[in-house]
């Protein structure tokens, strides 16, 4: 899917959403009716995908046809607006990727690629996602206190999966820098960090100019933290690279499917 082509310069559009399939907060048909208020012209759902570990935030394959038949209702009932049927795919190395003959087989529109889940020095999937006080829980409990450890392997498995390739757009792919800057202040300052940043950075540039890739500008944390996904330093670089990109609010309350948009907006009228 040509994302840019399908917005023909519209700028009321978020292809990145969760509602009560994951770990939203309120039906599809909230969210649909709140985009319609709002005038947007395009709207994607993107479900966290079923992944094969326990967790709570990801959608349960029994749910999976429900869903889309959920969106086909939704694009009956409410023309005003484009509705994708999309999904977010966690990444877990070997166990779990876009390319996965189950996904591949889904009748999606789209697919975010995205990380949430970093393995344990002891080979336990964790979620590194979420709020900071479940986090430094989880360094304490899971990581041995070693951030430089997490952070790496982030980025290990960021490089991993964009090689892999198989989705459409990438999702925000420095958030483990949110959590990691509470847990370590400054910790995206010093040069391990930024290094790897940066060379995530070169990567997503060379494979963009190899095959069709968009890249997110993700809002949902500017109001409450004051910072995007990517960091602006790589958002202007890949801007200047030519790397096509979307500015998404990853609501998962009706009322923020446009929340800080505009700033991410401003950077890429810029």
């Amino acid at each position: 899917m040509d994302f840019l082509n399908e917005l023909a310069g519209s700028t009321a559009y978020t292809f990145h959403s969760h509602t009560e399939f994951c770990d939203g907060r309120a039906t599809m048909e909230a969210f649909a009716r709140q985009a319609v208020a709002e005038g947007f012209t395009h709207y994607g759902f993107t479900p966290h995908s079923p992944v094969p570990i326990m967790s709570p935030c990801n959608m349960h394959r029994d749910n999976v046809a429900r869903y889309f038949a959920e969106v086909e209702r939704i694009k009956r009932d409410h023309p005003q607006c484009r509705f994708y049927a999309g999904m977010e795919v966690d990444y877990l190395d070997g166990i779990c990727t876009p390319q996965d003959a189950y996904f591949q087989s889904l009748p999606l529109d789209y697919m975010i690629s995205s990380i949430h889940f970093v393995r344990s020095q002891d080979g336990e999937w964790v979620d590194t996602d979420g709020r900071f006080e479940s986090f430094r829980r989880k360094m304490d409990e899971k990581f041995h206190g070693d951030i430089m450890y997490v952070v790496r392997e982030f980025f290990e498995a960021s490089h991993r999966m964009l090689d892999l390739g198989g989705f459409d757009i990438l999702g925000h792919f420095d958030k483990i820098r949110l959590n990691a800057s509470y847990y370590h202040p400054g910790i995206e300052d010093t040069g391990f960090y930024r290094s790897l940043a940066d060379d995530f950075t070169d990567h997503i540039i060379d494979v963009a100019s190899k095959r069709q890739l968009t890249v997110e500008i993700n809002t949902k944390h500017y109001r409450e933290h004051g910072c995007i996904f990517p960091a602006e330093r790589h958002v202007e670089r890949l801007l200047k690279a030519g790397v096509p990109m979307v500015v998404n609010s990853d609501a998962h309350v009706p009322a923020l499917i446009d929340a800080s948009r505009a700033y991410g907006l401003s950077l890429i009228s810029k």
